[in-house]
């Protein structure tokens, strides 16, 4: 029996700019009824409603086995295709479980989390607190299991910005100062590969901000006894301190309005510290990871307020904060794009 599900407008705005992301859109109601069908899930969704969506896939509520849980299907983009690899390693410890996986449709079935029930509302010394245990259950150490050798090295990926983020600036008319970029260049250099002196390999989760960090099904529980878990990990292997930096760059407007630039360093050391990282290595990152972002936004129309946001955080983080940027509280939340 075949199953209607509608897309959520927002994921096809986005996918239907490219040809490949249209040929995925075509294809979706057929991966969503192979992957019911597969795992002879139903379908748990109330008369009308829609399912959810992120940024890169869809999520459905189904039933497997009796059990509540979700099927997502990701448009295949590097990260999606190991996302199952890293649920498999974490196991359900600091992660959503994975109870089954497709990879040649980039499908699996995941417990269900409570969707409306994240980080991004929560007080931000809570958020804190389990924010750091997280990061410290999924710093896991590499072993023999197979899954980790898919996964890109950071301190590689440092080292290929070296020669992309100059170039990336060149390009782009030298969006920023050539001082923020040679800051950026300074951390790939120490802490690529080439340069790396020091530091643990584990597993890292890189989009660890507040909104991809869910309570489980536990809604009767006071906010401050839920017990969280972290989705989509766009997961890498290399220092632990290369998680932070989306926690620099979102919720920005909570930080103080007296001294936002000597809040943001703070919330740095403060969240490095909860998880046991040194606060030194994670400021290095978010200035590296910022620097890229902007350089992103500064390629793409209606991001003016995404780039001035990361050169705001990118140079603060490396000590000299850029003059003629809007204020702090006036910078946008990410994925806000401007409608001008």
């Amino acid at each position: 029996m075949t199953a209607f599900v509608s897309i959520p407008g927002d994921l096809q705005a986005r996918y239907s700019r490219t040809a490949e992301g249209r040929a995925w859109l075509s294809a979706l109601p057929g991966l969503i009824n192979s992957s019911l069908e597969r795992w002879h899930l139903s379908l748990d969704l109330e008369p009308g409603a829609q399912p959810w969506n992120g940024h890169s896939g869809i999520v459905i509520p189904v039933l497997y086995n009796g059990a509540r849980s979700v099927l997502k299907i990701a448009f295949p983009h590097p990260e999606a295709l190991v996302e199952r690899h890293a649920l498999a390693l974490w196991g359900g410890t600091g992660a959503v479980r994975m109870l089954d996986a497709d990879a040649a449709s980039c499908a699996m079935v995941l417990e269900r989390l409570d969707a409306v029930s994240c980080l991004h509302s929560a007080p931000l010394d809570e958020a804190r607190d389990v924010w750091g245990t997280l990061v410290r259950e999924l710093s896991i150490e590499p072993d023999e299991r197979p899954e980790w050798q898919d996964f890109e090295h950071i301190a590689a990926q440092a080292e290929r910005w070296s020669d992309e983020l100059p170039a990336e600036w060149d390009r782009l008319g030298q969006p920023f100062p050539r001082w923020l970029l040679e800051a950026a260049l300074e951390v790939c250099q120490t802490r690529g590969a080439v340069g790396r002196r020091a530091g643990k390999d584990v597993l890292v989760h890189c989009d660890l901000h507040f909104m991809n960090i869910l309570a489980h099904l536990d809604g009767a529980q006071p906010i401050g006894e839920r017990t969280y878990v972290a989705i989509d990990p766009q997961p890498m292997i290399g220092e632990a301190e290369f998680a932070v930096a989306p926690i620099l760059w979102n919720r920005i407007r909570d930080l103080s309005t007296t001294a936002p630039e000597l809040a943001l360093l703070e919330r740095c050391s403060d969240f490095s510290s909860a998880a046991g990282l040194d606060g030194e290595a994670a400021r290095e990152w978010g200035l590296v990871r910022e620097v890229e972002n902007a350089l992103w936004y500064a390629g793409r129309p209606r991001h003016e307020g995404d780039l001035a946001r990361s050169m705001w955080v990118a140079s603060t983080l490396a000590g000299r904060p850029l003059d003629g940027l809007p204020a702090a509280h006036e910078l946008p939340e990410p994925g806000r794009i401007s409608s001008t």
